[in-house]
């Protein structure tokens, strides 16, 4: 049985202060859910400090981003060996990383091999624009990202990372994709790619978000979905009683 994970990428948004004071605010809520798992990723400054405030709870803490190296003149950067022990998990691969910064694919793979040496577990966002959406292409846009994003990794490695399906076309904008659409997404193109790559079970034990606008309205529509394991949530991530109560919609759906 797959547990749910709901993750929270609050992307540029809020600073420590108010980093301290959200997770003040649905720590307890949270902590009292066991049967999903609860993800927050701040900014990489707020990290430290976010993760102070959930020291002793059953609330993990993600990075946003990483790079691959150790160390080195990579201006800006963060290295893999600077998040351990601060984080349990690094989302890789948001269609903004690709978008606005040119990731690719295989800087996706080096940055997931990077995390499990450093005892991360990377979130691994694949997903199409509008106009692969309207010409058909999903399934092997999809297919295409996380082929490459899973290259050299082991079975165990992929049966214990996260994958999230984010349409780029429902990032940001009110739309989303139909739950049903979403799951044949997951169980089709997503898990069938894991097992060609590796075998049914493999793809059977990864759990897989979707992620687009999802916010308290819908999660249970999509979390009744078997093939949908969770959430990786936006601006509904950012407001407490909004977080809260997708966790607690997806504990009644799935707990």
């Amino acid at each position: 049985m797959r547990k749910p994970i709901i993750a929270g990428n609050w992307k540029m948004n809020k600073t420590i202060a108010e980093a301290v004071e959200l997770v003040r605010a649905m720590r307890r809520d949270l902590n009292a859910i066991e049967s999903v798992e609860s993800v927050v990723c701040p900014t990489f400054i707020a990290l430290p400090a976010v993760a102070d405030a959930l020291a002793g709870t059953k609330i993990a803490v993600g990075a946003q981003n990483m790079f691959w190296a150790e160390q080195g003149a990579y201006t800006g950067e963060i290295a893999p060996g600077m998040l351990a022990g601060l984080c349990q998990y690094v989302i890789l691969g948001h269609s903004e990383r690709r978008q606005f910064f040119g990731e690719t694919d295989e800087g996706v793979n080096k940055k997931a091999h990077a995390a499990f040496k450093h005892g991360l577990v990377p979130i691994i966002a694949v997903g199409e624009n509008l106009a692969q959406n309207q010409a058909g292409e999903t399934d092997q846009v999809v297919r295409t990202q996380v082929t490459g994003a899973l290259q050299g990794l082991s079975r165990e490695q992929v049966a214990s990372l996260v994958i999230a399906y984010e349409p780029i076309w429902a990032i940001g904008t009110g739309l989303n994709a139909e739950p049903a659409g979403a799951a044949r997404v997951i169980g089709v193109a997503i898990r069938g790619a894991v097992a060609e790559l590796y075998d049914e079970a493999t793809a059977q034990a990864v759990r897989i978000q979707y992620g687009g606008s999802a916010n308290a309205a819908n999660i249970a529509d999509f979390m009744a979905m078997p093939d949908i394991d969770g959430a990786l949530v936006g601006g509904a991530s950012l407001k407490a009683d909004s977080f809260v109560e997708m966790v607690k919609a997806t504990a009644r759906v799935r707990g």
